[in-house]
């Protein structure tokens, strides 16, 4: 009896669980069975695998031929494990040393020919084999994105009589280098000076940026809410190694896949309107990461968020709380980090004109209600900060004078303030807990009366009271004033629209 022992990982989720790829030869009828829960891709490597072998030039074993893919409860699915397949068949016969395969991690599906293809999801696995202080072997189109991670020592080849001379010992193979990555360069993103006027949506887009809070932005169009949006990603600081290879994680999981000369930008999501709940959050019957996971440690922008069917919106209500996103499903259960800054935008009614001033709006109050009812109270709860964008005057837009401030020196202002909250408490202002709130923002008596009258007049609920304390502590940290004032939590106040329009419809 022959038997060989592979290592290769599987794709659970954003994890590369190991896997033992066990090939045993024995006497008899030949025939190749597979065993370990494989599905219908990875049973199909059976064919793959004897063709690459034999195209090779090496000897297909006319043997009794059984693959275990252990553990056998986990789930196998894609081509993922076929050079592992051909290598324990190479091996268990003796045509290439099995002493060799030690220290060394396999992944590539195999053509016809023997060529080595990439493979979605290589990253998790590097990061896995990295903490395993193992060498990894893949296909050359999947290096670059496997060297992103630290401390891996990557392999790439292109045919499978390439991985066979390197554990010969006739041609070894050298380590895989990391290709430079971009960063978020200034001069290529879009910047602040472009905006002309709304000195309070600027505002309110640093405090965004300061103390990482969700923003919803409520005008008839062209008053610049897509454009303050697309301004926000420039004004975060650049993402850290964990924060990137978390992100780009995902992507690589994903069907976009990633980029590896640009992993360290920040993902700036957008959705369309028409997406389902599903898209957002992700799922499906082998669970995928939604909108919601690709933009984690980034922006994702909802623009004309009235028209997105209110069911999938409230799906956003859980993420936006915890972070995370538990897909369960009958056979697959899958957790995806979520830890996104949402950024929407909608018109204050269905013409899109401002209601109150735009002489052409015929919509009724009634109108204007459900317009504005689609998107619940619960999930408004839990947006900071909510602003009104009016229409520009004419002589606004044609002012040839300064131009505004720059998103570099905004930029500037809004890493100095977050260095003072990490330096104060570890997290941003809109990650404090409820506890951490009360201690870090507390309010003196005559301004915790003036936020209880606001209280009872907008009907606010424990959450956007929270939310109001942390805001007015972000609008506090950017004056430079170590305890909230009056100005501070009147400010805080004055972005909360949907509930005054709320209050008012009442």
């Amino acid at each position: 009896m022959h038997l060989a022992v592979i290592r290769s990982r599987a794709q659970l989720g954003i994890q590369a669980p190991s896997v033992h790829i066990e090939v045993h030869l024995a006497n008899g009828l030949p025939s190749f069975a597979m065993v370990g829960l494989p599905e219908v891709a990875v049973k199909e490597s059976r064919d793959r695998v004897r063709a690459a072998i034999q195209t090779s030039g090496f000897e297909f074993p006319a043997r009794r031929i059984t693959v275990n893919l252990a553990p056998a409860d986990l789930p196998k699915e894609g081509g993922r494990f076929d050079l592992g397949i051909a290598l324990g068949i190479l091996a268990a016969s003796g045509q290439v040393p099995l002493k060799a395969c030690n220290g060394l991690e396999f992944l590539g599906e195999l053509g016809l020919t023997g060529e080595l293809r990439p493979v979605r999801g290589v990253l998790p696995a590097a990061m896995a084999a990295a903490r395993a202080q193992r060498t990894l072997v893949l296909s050359r189109g999947d290096a670059d994105e496997a060297v992103l991670v630290d401390g891996v020592v990557v392999i790439p080849a292109d045919h499978l009589l390439e991985v066979c001379a390197h554990l010969r010992d006739e041609a070894p193979l050298s380590p895989h280098t990391r290709i430079p990555s971009t960063t978020d360069d200034p001069a290529t993103q879009p910047d602040l000076t472009d905006v002309r006027g709304q000195p309070q949506a600027r505002r309110a887009l640093e405090a965004a940026a300061t103390g990482g809070h969700h923003l919803l932005m409520i005008g008839p169009p062209g008053t610049g809410k897509t454009m303050l949006a697309s301004r926000l990603p420039g004004l975060l600081p650049p993402m850290s190694e964990t924060e990137a290879l978390e992100t780009a994680a995902l992507h690589a999981i994903s069907h976009h896949g990633i980029d590896p000369a640009r992993w360290r930008i920040r993902p700036f999501r957008t959705p369309h309107h028409t997406c389902s709940g599903i898209a957002l959050v992700g799922g499906g019957s082998r669970p995928k990461p939604g909108e919601i996971s690709l933009a984690h440690n980034g922006i994702l922008f909802l623009d004309e968020l009235a028209e997105f069917d209110r069911k999938a919106l409230d799906v956003l209500r859980e993420p936006l709380e915890t972070g995370r996103i538990s897909i369960s499903r009958a056979a697959r259960q899958a957790e995806f980090p979520a830890r996104f800054q949402l950024v929407a935008a909608m018109n204050p009614c269905p013409q899109g004109y401002d209601c109150d001033l735009g002489p052409h709006c015929r919509c009724t109050p009634e109108q204007r209600r459900r317009h504005r009812g689609r998107i619940s109270a619960p999930l408004l709860d839990r947006i900071d900060l909510s602003i009104e964008v009016p229409r520009l005057p004419r002589d606004v837009l044609m002012d040839p004078g300064p131009p505004p401030e720059s998103t570099e020196q905004v930029r500037s202002r809004v890493a100095a303030c977050r260095d003072r909250q990490m330096a104060r408490q570890g997290k941003l202002n809109a990650a404090l807990s409820g506890r951490e709130t009360e201690g870090v923002c507390a309010l003196a008596p005559a301004h915790q009366q003036l936020l209880e009258t606001a209280m009872d007049r907008f009907r606010l609920s424990a959450r956007a009271y929270h939310r109001i304390l942390r805001v007015a502590r972000t609008l506090a940290d950017m004056d430079g004033a170590p305890r909230i004032e009056a100005p501070h939590l009147m400010e805080a106040l004055s972005y909360r629209a949907m509930d005054r329009w709320r209050a008012s419809e009442a």
